[in-house]
């Protein structure tokens, strides 16, 4: 039976040089992008790096539209396929006006490499999936932040307006401080010349925030890859499992019709002895 036109397109945008292909047309993209943020460079060779910036996207949009023909509706349910429309369709719309901003945006299309990387989209994935537990996390330490903000304000805020004038100055001091920037010469230690005690407010801060729920996260993130990763392999070993039982089934088959033409021929042999 012959493929349609629709079964072959698929074949082809699936082909492992096909996508290859497509692979080193984005990272020649990325290149081509950040060239085009250098005056020097755009002065002279700008006209050849814009078309071929175009040229460049006139493939992803040719990848895209035969993608949208092979799959149809099914194609907007692939969260992947989703995010390469979205990429390549805001290079489609004009920078211009009001629109100057997507110029910058232009940029996303390296983001592709994602959805062309098994590895990348493994770990895409993982970041993904630990979402749940990274936001309750988020919420305790903005918790913390809030108790710790308002405590410096009411501690601190005569002092050092600059730094603890109000809850927001506070929150970003705090920030600031998490970050461990500047945090003791700079903040620190200038507090504690008017408040001798002010250790005691900024260690366990310290110790909470920075050195425990910043861990924390970490500690979502890789348990979420590390489920991710084995949930991968249960899939793997479940195909393969799968494949080799089907394998199993056929050869028993095979041998059972195997005995079969033997066990008729024997008896046409007999039948012809007799």
């Amino acid at each position: 039976m012959t493929p349609s036109l629709r079964d072959r397109l698929g074949a082809f945008i699936q082909n492992g040089r096909v996508q290859s292909a497509i692979l080193a047309l984005i990272l020649v993209n990325a290149v081509t992008l950040g060239l085009e943020t250098a005056p020097s460079v755009m002065a002279v060779a700008g006209p050849y790096i814009l078309a071929l910036d175009k040229a460049i996207l006139s493939v992803f949009v040719i990848e895209i539209v035969i993608r949208l023909y092979v799959h149809r509706w099914a194609f907007f349910r692939d969260p992947w396929s989703v995010f390469d429309f979205v990429v390549v369709g805001i290079a489609l719309v004009p920078a211009t006006g009001q629109f100057g901003v997507l110029r910058a945006l232009r940029v996303l299309r390296v983001l592709r490499i994602l959805t062309i990387v098994p590895s990348m989209r493994r770990v895409v994935g993982a970041l993904l999936a630990a979402i749940p537990g990274l936001a309750s996390i988020a919420l305790v330490l903005l918790l913390i932040y809030y108790v710790f903000a308002v405590i410096a304000t009411n501690l601190f805020a005569a002092a050092y307006p600059e730094w603890f004038g109000d809850i927001g100055r506070s929150l970003y001091t705090l920030f600031q401080i998490m970050t461990l920037e500047s945090w003791s010469m700079g903040i620190a230690r200038p507090v504690m010349e008017h408040f001798p005690y002010a250790w005691a407010f900024f260690i366990p801060f310290i110790l909470i925030a920075t050195f425990t729920m910043l861990n924390l996260f970490i500690a979502i993130i890789v348990n979420a890859m590390q489920s991710f990763s084995e949930a991968e392999h249960q899939d793997t070993v479940a195909a393969v499992e799968a494949a080799r039982e089907h394998i199993e089934t056929d050869l028993h088959a095979e041998l059972r019709a195997l005995r079969q033409e033997i066990a008729d021929l024997r008896r046409v042999l007999g039948t012809r002895g007799g």
